[in-house]
Protein backbone atom coordinates (compact mmCIF):
# COMPACT_ATOMS: atom_id res chain seq x y z
CA UNK A 1 0.00 0.00 0.00
CA UNK A 2 1.23 3.47 -0.86
CA UNK A 3 1.63 6.22 1.72
CA UNK A 4 -0.20 9.47 0.86
CA UNK A 5 0.81 13.01 1.84
CA UNK A 6 -2.08 13.27 4.30
CA UNK A 7 -0.63 10.45 6.35
CA UNK A 8 -3.30 7.88 5.42
CA UNK A 9 -2.83 4.75 3.34
CA UNK A 10 -4.54 4.34 0.01
CA UNK A 11 -7.24 1.70 -0.03
CA UNK A 12 -8.60 0.32 3.25
CA UNK A 13 -7.65 3.28 5.42
CA UNK A 14 -9.63 4.08 8.53
CA UNK A 15 -11.67 7.27 8.26
CA UNK A 16 -10.64 10.37 10.18
CA UNK A 17 -12.42 11.19 13.43
CA UNK A 18 -14.66 13.72 11.68
CA UNK A 19 -15.86 11.33 9.00
CA UNK A 20 -16.29 8.57 11.56
CA UNK A 21 -18.48 10.80 13.76
CA UNK A 22 -20.44 12.12 10.78
CA UNK A 23 -20.76 8.53 9.46
CA UNK A 24 -19.57 9.32 6.00
CA UNK A 25 -16.90 8.00 3.67
CA UNK A 26 -13.54 9.74 4.19
CA UNK A 27 -12.23 10.94 0.82
CA UNK A 28 -8.52 11.24 0.04
CA UNK A 29 -8.80 15.03 -0.02
CA UNK A 30 -10.80 15.25 3.23
CA UNK A 31 -10.11 18.65 4.83
CA UNK A 32 -10.57 17.19 8.33
CA UNK A 33 -8.20 14.19 8.03
CA UNK A 34 -4.86 15.94 8.72
CA UNK A 35 -6.20 17.68 11.83
CA UNK A 36 -8.63 15.17 13.36
CA UNK A 37 -6.94 11.74 13.31
CA UNK A 38 -9.00 8.60 13.92
CA UNK A 39 -7.28 7.92 17.25
CA UNK A 40 -8.46 11.28 18.71
CA UNK A 41 -12.25 11.30 18.25
CA UNK A 42 -12.86 13.54 21.28
CA UNK A 43 -11.19 16.50 19.51
CA UNK A 44 -13.65 16.60 16.65
CA UNK A 45 -16.60 15.68 18.86
CA UNK A 46 -16.19 18.80 21.02
CA UNK A 47 -15.47 21.06 18.00
CA UNK A 48 -18.51 19.65 16.18
CA UNK A 49 -20.71 20.14 19.24
CA UNK A 50 -19.75 23.83 19.59
CA UNK A 51 -19.12 25.01 16.02
CA UNK A 52 -20.77 22.43 13.76
CA UNK A 53 -19.05 20.41 11.06
CA UNK A 54 -20.20 22.65 8.22
CA UNK A 55 -18.83 25.80 9.87
CA UNK A 56 -15.51 24.12 10.70
CA UNK A 57 -15.26 22.91 7.09
CA UNK A 58 -15.89 26.45 5.79
CA UNK A 59 -13.35 27.99 8.18
CA UNK A 60 -10.66 25.48 7.23
CA UNK A 61 -11.22 25.87 3.50
CA UNK A 62 -10.98 29.67 3.73
CA UNK A 63 -7.58 29.50 5.43
CA UNK A 64 -4.24 28.79 3.78
CA UNK A 65 -2.94 25.33 4.65
CA UNK A 66 -0.08 26.62 6.82
CA UNK A 67 -2.60 28.30 9.18
CA UNK A 68 -5.06 25.44 9.47
CA UNK A 69 -3.21 23.56 12.21
CA UNK A 70 -3.21 26.63 14.47
CA UNK A 71 -6.86 27.29 13.68
CA UNK A 72 -7.81 23.72 14.60
CA UNK A 73 -5.90 23.85 17.89
CA UNK A 74 -7.63 27.15 18.71
CA UNK A 75 -11.03 25.71 17.88
CA UNK A 76 -10.35 22.63 20.00
CA UNK A 77 -9.27 24.82 22.95
CA UNK A 78 -12.31 27.10 22.62
CA UNK A 79 -14.65 24.14 22.21
CA UNK A 80 -13.29 22.41 25.32
CA UNK A 81 -13.58 25.65 27.30
CA UNK A 82 -17.12 26.16 25.99
CA UNK A 83 -18.09 22.61 26.99
CA UNK A 84 -16.76 23.24 30.53
CA UNK A 85 -18.28 26.73 30.79
CA UNK A 86 -21.10 27.19 28.25
CA UNK A 87 -21.67 30.86 29.08
CA UNK A 88 -18.16 32.35 29.20
CA UNK A 89 -15.89 29.74 27.57
CA UNK A 90 -12.29 31.00 27.24
CA UNK A 91 -13.24 34.41 28.58
CA UNK A 92 -14.18 32.83 31.90
CA UNK A 93 -10.79 31.13 32.15
CA UNK A 94 -8.99 34.36 31.25
CA UNK A 95 -11.02 36.32 33.79
CA UNK A 96 -10.24 33.78 36.50
CA UNK A 97 -6.52 33.95 35.73
CA UNK A 98 -6.64 37.77 35.74
CA UNK A 99 -8.23 37.71 39.21
CA UNK A 100 -5.46 35.40 40.42
CA UNK A 101 -2.86 37.81 39.01
CA UNK A 102 -4.51 40.73 40.82
CA UNK A 103 -4.52 38.82 44.12
CA UNK A 104 -0.87 37.81 43.72
CA UNK A 105 0.16 41.38 42.85
CA UNK A 106 -1.57 42.60 46.01
CA UNK A 107 0.21 39.96 48.08
CA UNK A 108 3.53 40.96 46.49
CA UNK A 109 2.92 44.64 47.31
CA UNK A 110 2.11 43.73 50.92
CA UNK A 111 5.28 41.62 51.19
CA UNK A 112 7.39 44.44 49.75
CA UNK A 113 5.84 46.91 52.21
CA UNK A 114 6.64 44.52 55.05
CA UNK A 115 10.25 44.32 53.84
CA UNK A 116 10.54 48.12 53.83
CA UNK A 117 8.96 48.29 57.29
CA UNK A 118 11.36 45.64 58.64
CA UNK A 119 14.35 47.45 57.12
CA UNK A 120 13.25 50.72 58.66
CA UNK A 121 12.96 49.06 62.08
CA UNK A 122 16.36 47.42 61.61
CA UNK A 123 17.94 50.68 60.47
CA UNK A 124 16.49 52.65 63.37
CA UNK A 125 17.99 50.16 65.86
CA UNK A 126 21.57 50.85 64.60
CA UNK A 127 23.49 53.65 66.34
CA UNK A 128 24.28 56.73 64.25
CA UNK A 129 27.56 56.42 62.39
CA UNK A 130 29.91 59.41 62.32
CA UNK A 131 30.11 61.44 59.13
CA UNK A 132 33.49 61.83 57.39
CA UNK A 133 35.62 64.55 59.03
CA UNK A 134 36.78 66.21 55.81
CA UNK A 135 34.02 66.59 53.20
CA UNK A 136 36.46 68.16 50.73
CA UNK A 137 38.46 64.93 50.40
CA UNK A 138 35.36 62.72 50.19
CA UNK A 139 33.92 61.34 46.95
CA UNK A 140 30.77 63.02 45.54
CA UNK A 141 28.61 60.08 46.61
CA UNK A 142 29.79 60.37 50.22
CA UNK A 143 29.11 64.15 50.34
CA UNK A 144 25.41 63.46 50.72
CA UNK A 145 23.58 64.80 53.69
CA UNK A 146 22.68 62.17 56.31
CA UNK A 147 19.02 62.29 55.19
CA UNK A 148 20.02 61.45 51.60
CA UNK A 149 22.14 58.53 52.75
CA UNK A 150 19.33 57.34 55.01
CA UNK A 151 16.68 57.46 52.29
CA UNK A 152 18.89 55.56 49.87
CA UNK A 153 19.64 52.75 52.29
CA UNK A 154 16.11 52.60 53.67
CA UNK A 155 14.40 52.11 50.35
CA UNK A 156 16.95 50.01 48.55
CA UNK A 157 15.07 46.88 47.47
CA UNK A 158 18.06 44.54 47.26
CA UNK A 159 16.86 41.31 48.82
CA UNK A 160 19.18 38.91 50.61
CA UNK A 161 18.17 35.28 50.24
CA UNK A 162 18.62 33.14 53.33
CA UNK A 163 19.29 29.69 51.87
CA UNK A 164 18.82 27.92 55.22
CA UNK A 165 15.24 29.17 55.64
CA UNK A 166 14.14 28.90 51.98
CA UNK A 167 11.27 26.55 52.84
CA UNK A 168 9.75 28.88 55.42
CA UNK A 169 7.37 31.62 54.33
CA UNK A 170 6.41 34.93 55.86
CA UNK A 171 2.81 33.97 55.27
CA UNK A 172 2.84 30.64 57.13
CA UNK A 173 1.39 30.64 60.64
Amino acid sequence: MKEMSSGRKQGAASPCAACKLLRRRCAQDCVFAPYFPADQPHKFASVHKVFGASNVNKMLQELPEYQRGDAVSSMVYEANARVRDPVYGCVGAISSLQQQIDILQTQLAIAQAEMVHMRMRQFSSFPNTPVSASPENASPSSRRTPSQATSRSLFSMDAVVDQANMGESLWSC
